[in-house]
């Protein structure tokens, strides 16, 4: 169908990267990290260059996010997926309510129902359709997902919960620039390989006092059992330290450090969220103009500032365009999400990807499918 297609130079994207998997790591972020020599990778986590390193991480996100002075940020290894599990088994007394509108929004759901001795509960959307959290009577904790990175489906608020209730929010492929009060939340957590482009492996997790002190709450009852590897204790107080409790991988925590000293530079969350609305409304704008494609999510203030899902007309075979695009190394990474299985483009608005390439991208798309 797009054999004969090829992009002409004037519209060759700066970078190919368009993918909301793994984001796009700038090339500089690289040259940075070999001009460290043998003196930090190869280094104890224990030792200065690495808890320097670490420190400079906490206070450059706690100025992002502005958060309140009596919050933790802390880190540790495994990912976003891994606090999965860890949120289930040491921050639950007896009940998490989950709001639910895709693939990982549920992986969350499935992870807390598999503990035995915590009930769960699911408040399922439509695939596509938008997500309103709310308190729960006799809940403890409340589970949403800021940003669901296989439908790109956005919450737009947040619940007030109560004094006994966490409100714990996976901000995985939003955090950064989905606006969201973080002060409103217990637990905000992300991994950094998307909007603050390092890679995966680690979590980051901003907690509130009362979040800390729901977690030794639970530890100190020792009526359950909690992997030390999982031990919010061990992870909150190695935080204090600027440490992570076991061995990071030390250049994704020096990517996640570039990347947020330059999102600081360029003015803040709330320029980034600015950035992002430009972005959004670029190629959801194309997508209305277009009688060959539409959104995915038909809600604008529940479509993603982060990752845009753009449906394409049946006539046309999006994967077969992705192919030659891979093929002439122009653009790769926006297949639609697997398992959801639309005829779809997926595209990253995330901080790196440039406004000007994205609007490249636009122009690609159509003159494939209208040529």
């Amino acid at each position: 169908m797009f054999e004969n297609y090829k992009t002409p130079a004037e519209l060759l994207p700066s970078d190919p990267r368009f993918g909301c998997g793994p984001s796009l790591v700038p090339v500089e972020f690289l040259e940075k990290l070999a001009a460290t020599g043998n003196t930090l990778i190869g280094t104890s986590h224990r030792k200065p260059a690495v808890k320097n390193l670490v420190k400079e991480v906490q206070e450059g996100l706690a100025k992002f996010f502005n958060i309140p002075s009596d919050y933790e940020v802390v880190l540790g290894n495994g990912g976003a997926t891994f606090l999965f599990d860890m949120i289930a088994l040491g921050l639950v007394k007896n009940k998490a309510t989950h709001f639910t509108c895709g693939e990982f929004s549920q992986k969350w759901f499935k992870s807390s129902n598999s503990v035995p001795w915590i009930e769960a509960s699911e408040v399922a959307s439509e695939y596509g359709h938008g997500v309103i959290t709310t308190d729960v009577e006799g809940s403890d904790l409340i589970a949403t997902t800021l940003n669901e990175t296989s439908t790109g489906v956005q919450i737009d608020s947040l619940p007030d919960v109560g004094d006994d209730t966490l409100l714990c929010v996976d901000a995985t492929s939003g955090a950064g620039q989905v606006a969201c009060d973080v002060s409103k939340t217990d637990v905000f957590f992300f991994s950094p390989q998307k909007v603050f482009a390092s890679e995966g492996g680690l979590w980051v997790a901003i907690m509130s006092p009362k979040a800390i002190a729901r977690s030794k709450e639970i530890e100190e009852a020792k009526d359950r059992y909690i992997p030390g590897i999982m031990s919010w204790d061990a992870a909150i107080s190695n935080g204090k330290k600027n440490q992570t409790y076991n061995t990071p991988s030390i250049s994704t925590i020096f990517f996640l450090n570039e990347q947020v000293k330059l999102m600081n530079e360029f003015g803040g969350y709330e320029k980034a969220i600015e950035y992002a609305e430009k972005k959004a409304s670029l190629l959801y704008g194309w997508a209305a103009e277009k009688d060959y494609l539409s959104c995915y999510v038909e809600d604008d203030k529940f479509r993603s500032r982060a990752v845009a899902t753009i449906d394409l007309d049946e006539k046309y075979d999006a994967a077969a365009l992705i192919k030659v695009f891979a093929a002439e190394g122009s653009v790769n990474g926006i297949d639609a999400y697997r398992k959801l299985g639309r005829n779809q483009f997926r595209i990253s608005l995330f901080h790196n990807v440039k406004l000007e390439d994205l609007e490249k991208l636009t122009k690609m798309i159509s003159m494939a499918i209208e040529e």
